[in-house]
């Protein structure tokens, strides 16, 4: 797949934050600490089974970075039930589809069947929180899976480091330093019993979340799940203490160098509050009033009229602890780098200092409504959604009531937040340029 920074910044930044229409469900927790939320849709014969483990990038000790998602490989290697290797098999046998993914907060499995296999899902799931098969074979296989993957996605593909220079510019102790990816020698360092410890503290049903959602009964459900998962042994609490970071109060500026691209770019980049503040969500509204469209200031501007940049965008990119906050852009012909700077902070400083139009204030609200109506289309976002805001958020019913937090978002308060996070001062200029390849 292509995958541009364009797109790879919109994936990564905005995959993930809008909200879906009204949607019921009923939540609550085993006895071994397993929080369960149920989304019963019985108009077509689908159900997805998922888990979300409160593990990702993050979780990590120095010297063994990229845990998390090496994880998210080698739980697919087996269970004691589930034969090395079969994994995908079993599930395509049956109809079903299944994938996971890893953020710096968290990692989600699951997996989508026809209803009449709702009890396969649940089952495959709590072998692989009970009975996964760890072992010396499995690490060394998806060792070489997981640095192929870093090769082909991140260090051979154009822009492909271009978050992880973010990270390393923005936070000084903090873990979203590190690439979630991981480096390659921590990948190389894994040992059987760092693995098994790792397991041991993250897969427990005390730090995740099961959502099913689609066709199914009710009470029944309730009994394979007590019946599956009721007997998992509870888990130590997972305690986080990770570094604070101290404000950036001078700007800086940084240079990469990337081997796969022959044109340069330019980010402005700002640390930004966690994802659940709510000026976390006014920076959203900033970031689509400032490049959602053709019509968004920096697009219009640097594209369309003055022709200076192939691409320009802005991204909230949301993280649990810290947010970044990145412009960026592309020269078109001659453009310096330079030129695309002054040109991008022109737009910032405008947020910064005078209230958007009432126009753009309700273009803006006006996206956020559609994007409300809109999302959560399918059965399977649902559950990811529901998963996602009980575990990061601390509240499942967000699904239904963040639009509220947009609509209450005030011109005043759009310029205050920028005001707050958005000053030269505490900005990161990076120039990433062609160029021999950092080690990320």
């Amino acid at each position: 797949m292509k995958r541009t920074l364009f797109l790879g910044l919109f994936v990564l930044g905005f995959g993930g934050f809008l909200t879906a229409q009204e949607v019921a469900f009923e939540e609550y927790d085993l006895p071994n600490g397993l929080h369960v939320i149920l989304h019963q849709e019985n108009g077509a014969p689908v159900v997805t089974t998922s888990v979300m483990y409160h593990v990702g990038g993050k979780d990590r000790t120095e010297g063994r970075t990229g845990f998390a998602h090496f994880f998210e490989h080698l739980l697919f290697e087996g269970t004691k039930n589930i034969e090395r290797g079969k994994w995908f098999e079993i599930v395509s046998s049956n109809g079903g589809r299944n994938n996971a993914n890893t953020s710096q907060d968290r990692t989600y499995y699951y997996e989508v069947f026809p209803s009449n296999n709702l009890q396969l899902g649940l089952w495959m799931e709590s072998e692989r929180m009970l009975h996964p098969v760890i072992d010396q074979k499995g690490i060394d296989t998806q060792q070489e899976v997981v640095k192929e993957e870093k090769r082909l996605r991140y260090d051979n593909s154009p822009y492909g480091q271009f978050l992880a220079v973010l990270g390393k510019n923005l936070f000084e102790v903090h873990p979203y330093k590190d690439p979630n990816i991981g480096y390659m020698k921590d990948i190389d360092a894994a040992t059987l019993e760092d693995v098994t410890a790792y397991n041991k503290k993250y897969y427990v049903p005390n730090n995740a979340v099961l959502v099913v959602a689609g066709d199914f009964q009710m009470e029944e459900t309730k009994k394979m799940i007590e019946d599956y998962f009721g007997p998992i042994p509870r888990g130590a609490d997972v305690v986080r203490n990770y570094p604070k970071e101290t404000p950036i109060t001078e700007q800086r500026v940084a240079k990469a160098y990337d081997a796969n691209i022959q044109i340069p770019a330019i980010g402005l980049a700002y640390r930004t509050p966690g994802f659940k503040e709510r000026d976390a969500y006014v920076l959203d509204m900033i970031s689509t009033y400032l490049s959602d469209g053709r019509s968004s200031k920096l697009y219009k501007k640097m594209v369309d009229d003055q022709k200076q940049a192939l691409q320009v965008g802005a991204f909230n990119i949301g993280q649990e602890d810290y947010g970044m906050y990145l412009v960026f852009a592309l020269p078109v012909g001659e453009t310096s780098l330079e030129v695309l700077q002054t040109e991008m902070e022109e737009e910032v400083t405008k947020v910064r200092d005078e209230l958007i139009s009432e126009k753009d204030y309700q273009k803006l609200q006006n996206k956020f409504e559609n994007d409300f109506v809109n999302a959560n289309s399918s059965v399977e976002g649902i559950a990811n959604s529901l998963a996602r805001y009980h575990m990061l958020y601390g509240d499942t019913n967000l699904i239904n009531k963040e639009i509220d937090i947009y609509r209450s978002v005030t011109r005043e308060e759009i310029k205050e937040v920028a005001n707050k996070y958005l000053k030269p001062n505490q900005s990161v200029i990076i120039n990433y340029l062609p160029g021999d390849k950092n080690e990320y």
